[in-house]
């Protein structure tokens, strides 16, 4: 009957589906875009000391129900919890990110993700950049956004490598600092070379890996291989001609002449 409030086709009671009746574990009227889900997206970068707590109090204050958590540079497409995000979007549905770098930080990516989701039929919203896609002006914006995501990726990754070439210049070297510092070093591999001890009880003495060992005695044999090969290359060398001796000038010549006439 049209007024017992069911649907005939799907077998389901609208007045539930109203109420919000689960549909596969998910409450259909509770989190939606349009006409599906709102699934929000949060990474933060690998190796760095971040938490992602901030992005899923707004994701969840947006009203997602599932989040795809994810550890991984924004740099890097292979990011499992983002493909897993694209293989389960549906028709309908939206993806919900804190911000558009969260998302990726190459504008390519980002334009290829926006691709799968136009060919999804599928929505995206940046809630810090107020970006939404099911509109042609929000479309518009997006790709205006994301195109000085990446200038300013690109500004970054060009001020580092002038402070890194700055740094170098003035003698600093990044990274750890070596374990041992010159006399240390030379006095293991005294001991490698002198055949006084292993590499492997070198190692134990000085409590360092016994590849450590290897490198600084495979750089000393390298160093005292080349300074010999100079040096001998040095002695071969033929001594250089002497310059040859030039004539007197002819003023001299003269003079010697005439000193040399007997005086009358």
């Amino acid at each position: 009957m049209a007024g017992d409030g069911v649907d005939r086709r799907n077998g389901l009671g609208r007045r539930n589906l109203a109420r919000g009746v689960r549909i596969g574990g998910i409450p259909r009227t509770q989190g939606r875009g349009l006409n599906g889900l709102l699934l929000g997206y949060a990474r933060v970068s690998k190796g760095d000391d971040q938490s992602n707590a901030a992005q899923l109090r707004a994701l969840r204050a947006a009203g997602c129900k599932r989040i795809f958590e994810e550890v991984a540079s924004g740099g890097r497409w292979d990011r499992p919890e983002l493909h897993r995000l694209l293989d389960q979007l549906r028709d309908g549905d939206t993806i919900v990110v804190w911000k558009l770098d969260r998302l990726s930080r190459s504008l390519k990516d980002v334009l290829h993700v926006m691709e799968r989701i136009s060919e999804t039929g599928a929505g995206f919203r940046s809630l810090t950049e107020a970006v939404d896609t099911t509109t042609a002006a929000g479309r518009m914006m997006m790709q205006m956004v994301g195109a000085f995501a990446e200038f300013e990726r690109a500004i970054i990754r060009e001020r580092t490598r002038a402070g890194l070439a700055h740094a170098k210049m003035e003698g600093r070297v990044g990274g750890r600092p070596p374990k041992l510092d010159s006399e240390q070093r030379a006095a293991a591999i005294e001991d490698v070379s002198s055949g006084r001890r292993t590499i492997a009880g070198t190692a134990r003495l000085w409590k360092v890996s016994p590849a450590t060992v290897s490198r600084m005695v495979a750089g000393w044999r390298v160093a005292t291989s080349e300074q010999a090969n100079e040096t001998e290359h040095q002695q071969e060398a033929p001594a250089p001609n002497p310059p040859p001796r030039s004539a007197p000038p002819s003023s001299i010549r003269r003079t010697r002449r005439k000193s040399a006439l007997p005086r009358a």
